[in-house]
Formats: C-alpha cells, structure tokens, sequence
C-alpha cells in the first residue's frame, strides 16, 4: 500500500511539474523572450525587454521565472547578465509548440515575414523553407533513413567526405526529423544538423542577421545548394 502511495504522490510530482512549465510559458511577454533566444545567442535583460515591449522590471521578473522553471539559463559577465535557452530541448519545445500553435492563426501566409520563412535559425540549426529543401533531397539521396531519425553510413561518409564535423560523444540526439513550424514539414536537427549549419557558417555559404532568427544564403552558398542538392534558392 505505501508502495502505491508514493508512486501516486511521484505522479502528482510530474503533473505539478508540467503545470508550472506550462504557465511559466503562459504569458505572451514570456514567449517572445523564448522566441527571440530561439536564435540561439544570449541575450541581456535589457535586450529582451525590448523585444517583448516591457519596462525593465518587468522583464526582470519574467527572466526570474523563466529561469526558476529551468527554460532558460543566465551567465555573469562582468557588469553583464545573459540570458539564453537552458538547451536543444527547450528549443525543440518552443519549435513544436510554434507549429501547434500556427495552425490556430488565420492565413498565415500573409503574416509570416518572407525571409523568416524561407531561412531562420531554429536555436543551432537551419530551418525554413529551404532547410524543407535540404532534408527532403538528403532522404531522397539516401543520406537520411526515411523517418529522420539516423544517418545512414553513406551520408555519414557524405558529411565527412564535405567536412561536416559530427560528434560522436553527443549526449542529444545525433540526428533527427524537427518539424518546422511555418513549412508544416521537416528539417534537419539534432547533431547533424547543428553540424551542417556550423559548417554552411565556417564556408561562407550562409550569414546570420544580428540579433534575428533570419538567416541569409549567399551566393557562394547558392551555388553550393545547387551543386549538392540540386536547389535553387
């Protein structure tokens, strides 16, 4: 009987748990400081409260709760406090809970910036239409088993064979189907495609746009698509 007991009392515990991430996550100042770390950078207090068009205070006491909640985490530096996402699952929370919640708003074709759409970060990695591009053409080339999930030994050989770096001591998943909000389909996450955005970065073949999630391809990148995945961008 007590056995019983404890393990209702554990359940209670996940619940209660659930609940308070849920509300931490329910006030729309809160989400658009976890949307604006989702470029995957840190961010001051006083940066946030800017996106989320709060006074300073305020956005303080947000932070602290999001930060009692473990969403985010906070690094001191110097007279500075930086703010970012507590890690890749967070990320792939707020991802999920974007493309959930998309489906809720009204023509969304006609409220989504174009450039968001077509190339963002998704916290470490590509996303947008054209990362949809990418991982379609990697399933369709072999490189990816068909649900997303692994490589198969040929696109690892590919990656190593481009110089793509994968970590073979990594704690997160090593390669996985992330469902991109705006385009409804997948993109490439986890290690892998942390890598090959780490990569496409190193070649010049994409820049990021400071202190947003877009992301522009550049020519040399435009040419490298073309020559890889056949994709015109």
């Amino acid at each position: 009987m007590l056995r019983h007991i404890e393990a209702v009392d554990d359940n209670d515990s996940l619940e209660l748990s659930m609940a308070a991430v849920a509300a931490a996550m329910s006030d729309p100042s809160r989400i658009k400081m976890l949307c604006a770390l989702m470029d995957g950078r840190a961010w001051t207090a006083t940066e946030l409260s800017i996106v989320a068009d709060v006074a300073s205070s305020t956005a303080s006491a947000h932070l602290a709760r999001l930060f009692s909640e473990k969403l985010v985490t906070c690094l001191s530096q110097g007279r500075h406090r930086y703010y970012r996402l507590a890690g890749q699952d967070i990320a792939e929370l707020i991802e999920m809970m974007m493309g959930v919640s998309w489906k809720r708003v009204p023509s969304p074709q006609t409220r989504a910036p174009q450039q968001l759409r077509t190339s963002r970060t998704c916290y470490d990695h590509l996303a947008g239409e054209v990362a949809v591009r990418i991982y379609d053409a990697m399933v369709s080339r072999g490189w990816l088993e068909a649900d997303g999930n692994s490589m198969t030994p040929k696109g690892r050989q590919r990656f190593q064979a481009s110089g793509v770096v994968l970590d073979s001591k990594t704690r997160r998943k090593a390669c996985c189907a992330c469902l991109d909000w705006s385009e409804r389909r997948f993109h490439l996450g986890g290690d892998a495609g942390a890598a090959f955005f780490t990569h496409c970065e190193n070649k010049g073949w994409l820049t990021r746009i400071p202190g947003h999630r877009e992301v522009t391809i550049t020519s040399r990148g435009q040419l490298a698509l073309k020559q890889l995945f056949d994709i015109e961008v």
